[in-house]
């Protein structure tokens, strides 16, 4: 199975722009606008605060309702400290494997998505194709909201959505939500002969991570209770993680400060909001203990990002299309979270299908394949014959 060679070609100019989530990804975006104006397709953008980064969005078809958005992240994963065997940045093909950072997570999708323009530019479309290329997906998928925002008001509001997540192309209707939050716990600085006279921030943030073990083991056995019922997750349970750490200056002093980042998974129907409700009031209650030892102490926690869950959808529009397309017999979920929580909150029916594995996403050598890119270009193709169809 060959994939088509505009695909291959178009992967590599785009895994080619080095769009870490820490960087800018407008060098990617004004390649893209440029190769869409070739085509004769306009674009527009939905930049970011400070215009370092941009959403874009492109429409190819008649501007009416009940269409379908191609959608797909920019941003990759930083590559540092991997052991990687090629540039992580120059496409490179071994034994069927096109190696590269984004290759699979997620840049394989949205090249079949620019390659298969010309073909839907040669299709009758009774119903519009949109792109929706977005930013900050990999740190709490901050950018797509404000492009989402614009279906029913800018841009006619489509029927479903197709975010092209790395999942084999199989179809997949339902993910966990992700909750991102940092600690910051605010200690006294003293000479480590005399610890009763600082108040150690370390010490402190120890007991919020008990708190976190204990939260787990509970979740863990409480399992899919409460959640919805009809999909199986690996793990079946809502998950806490524990990513960063940093605190102290010097085996002799107390530490003064240390910072946690830490997250919940939650199945859909799950109260996340209960889970958060506890983990504050966790923080009150030690913010209450270090400021007895030093007033001028103190523990707070921010929310850093909030991705919702993922939904299964009844008879959704979204996963009955690509389940007639991919011939798939059922659909799946994942752990992983994504952009397509905040197109399905949007209204729009949603299923996840894309090329990848999401298994070699964010290691070294990531990579997919040419069978992969080959089957997402079919997929892309029945997605044409069934805009071509008046809703």
């Amino acid at each position: 199975m060959a994939a088509a060679a505009e695909s291959v070609a178009l992967l590599a100019r785009l895994v080619a722009h080095q769009t870490v989530s820490a960087q800018s990804n407008l060098g990617l975006i004004d390649d893209v606008r440029a190769y869409l104006a070739g085509h004769g397709v306009e674009s527009r953008l939905v930049p970011n605060a400070d215009g370092t980064k941009a959403n874009l969005l492109a429409t190819i078809g008649p501007a009416v309702a009940g269409g379908v958005v191609l959608s797909g992240h920019t941003d990759v994963v930083p590559v540092e400290g991997q052991p990687w065997t090629s540039d992580p940045f120059v496409l490179t093909e071994r034994d069927g494997k096109l190696f590269g950072r984004g290759s699979s997570d997620m840049k394989g999708f949205i090249a079949c998505a620019l390659a298969a323009v010309p073909r839907f530019k040669a299709a009758r479309l009774a119903r519009p194709i949109h792109l929706c290329l977005s930013y900050d997906e990999e740190i709490g998928c901050f950018g797509a909201p404000d492009a989402i925002r614009l279906f029913g008001i800018d841009l006619p509001r489509p029927a479903v959505c197709v975010v092209g997540e790395p999942s084999t192309m199989r179809p997949v209707i339902a993910h966990k939500g992700d909750w991102v939050f940092e600690v910051v716990i605010t200690g006294r600085e003293a000479h480590s002969s005399a610890p009763h006279l600082g108040a150690n921030a370390i010490v402190h943030m120890g007991r919020f991570l008990a708190f976190l073990d204990t939260l787990q083991v509970e979740l863990r056995a409480q399992g899919t209770k409460g959640a919805l019922p009809g999909v199986e997750f690996d793990p079946p349970w809502t998950t806490v993680g524990i990513g960063k750490i940093a605190g102290g200056t010097a085996a002799n002093i107390v530490p003064r400060e240390c910072r946690l980042t830490w997250e919940f998974r939650a199945l859909p129907g799950i109260d996340a909001l209960a889970i958060q409700a506890r983990a504050e009031a966790k923080i009150v209650e030690l913010d209450a203990a270090i400021r007895a030892e030093a007033p001028e102490a103190g523990v707070r926690m921010r929310t850093y990002a909030n991705v919702p869950a993922f939904r299964p959808e009844a008879k959704g529009a979204a996963q009955l299309l690509a389940m007639e397309i991919t011939g798939a017999n059922a659909p799946s979920a994942v752990a992983f979270a994504s952009e397509a929580g905040q197109f399905q909150d949007a209204g729009i029916s949603t299923v996840i299908c894309g090329p990848g594995d999401i298994a070699v996403a964010h290691r070294p050598d990531e990579y997919t394949t040419r069978d992969q890119l080959a089957l997402c270009d079919r997929f892309l193709d029945r997605i044409a014959e069934w805009a071509v169809r008046p809703s």
